[in-house]
């Protein structure tokens, strides 16, 4: 067996990444997995030209969303490690290092498909073509006046946003950014997006669920100023009067949840959700 441990690493988090490679936690994981007979392999840019049976994302959500795109459609297995703090998308954290490995080893596991939301943005300084985990979000930078979008769900005009931004979630993005602006909680397996205003200055605005089907367009008003189009934890300057156009990726992302683990058991203990489940 071959598993990749990623390690972020960029110059904003050189430091954090250093930190993680020197923990006692990452070098017992590495001897537990040494001792069972599997060929580790540390990876930061790139992955092995080896077939890889899972890769251990190591660090925090934003980690996860970076070893996503190094994944791309290669259908490797993600399992989260949190090494950080929250770490809402990751399964295990660095204090169950034993069991993480016990439970991987003897197939305690199952894989849960993520969809993928798919990129094709343009404006007059050129094109871009990406995917995302969590979210795409347009955002006005704070001394630009309110930027105006246009939402199109196929043929078929919704309304004009005017305010500071807007995100399309997808299930996996709907306990992030959008839930953080008023947007609702979707399951795994619910197979929509959902589209959540921030900032809006039109209050009957609210957020809407569509299908993941459908064809998303958004078209900025053109002004002289740029926004930020964010994709996950990327961000990319475009021209206002840009036009993005969403849709269901053609590949999936598969993440590990280990033993008894589930949806509604993460957004139990770590958003906080009150309450003990009734005894059968």
């Amino acid at each position: 067996m071959n598993i990749a441990l990623y390690l972020r690493n960029t110059d904003t988090e050189n430091e954090h990444s250093q930190r993680f490679a020197d923990s006692p936690q990452l070098e017992r994981l590495i001897t537990l997995l040494n001792d069972r007979g599997v060929q580790t392999h540390i990876v930061h840019d790139h992955l092995p030209s080896c077939h890889l049976d899972f890769l251990l994302s190591i660090g925090g959500d934003g980690t996860l969303l970076s070893s996503v795109h190094l994944i791309a459609n290669r259908d490797i297995p993600v399992l989260g490690v949190n090494f950080g703090h929250l770490g809402f998308l990751t399964t295990a954290g660095r204090d169950n290092i034993d069991s993480l490995v016990s439970d991987l080893m003897a197939g305690r596991y199952t894989l849960e498909p993520r969809t993928l939301l798919h990129v094709e943005a343009r404006d007059a300084g050129g094109s871009l073509s990406t995917f995302a985990l969590n979210e795409v979000s347009l955002h006005r930078f704070d001394d630009a006046p309110l930027l105006r979008t246009d939402l199109y769900v196929g043929d078929d005009f919704v309304a004009n946003y005017a305010g500071d931004g807007l995100i399309v979630a997808t299930p996996t993005g709907s306990t992030a950014y959008s839930l953080s602006c008023g947007g609702p909680i979707l399951t795994p397996d619910s197979g929509c997006f959902v589209i959540t205003p921030i900032g809006v200055h039109n209050l009957t605005l609210r957020p809407i669920i569509v299908p993941d089907t459908a064809m998303l367009r958004l078209v900025t008003h053109a002004q002289p100023q740029q926004f930020s189009l964010g994709m996950d934890s990327r961000r990319q300057r475009l021209a206002y009067g840009a036009e993005i156009n969403l849709s269901r990726q053609d590949f999936s992302i598969r993440l590990v949840r280990l033993g008894h683990q589930s949806f509604f058991s993460a957004i139990h203990q770590k958003l906080g959700w009150g309450g003990v489940p009734p005894r059968q």
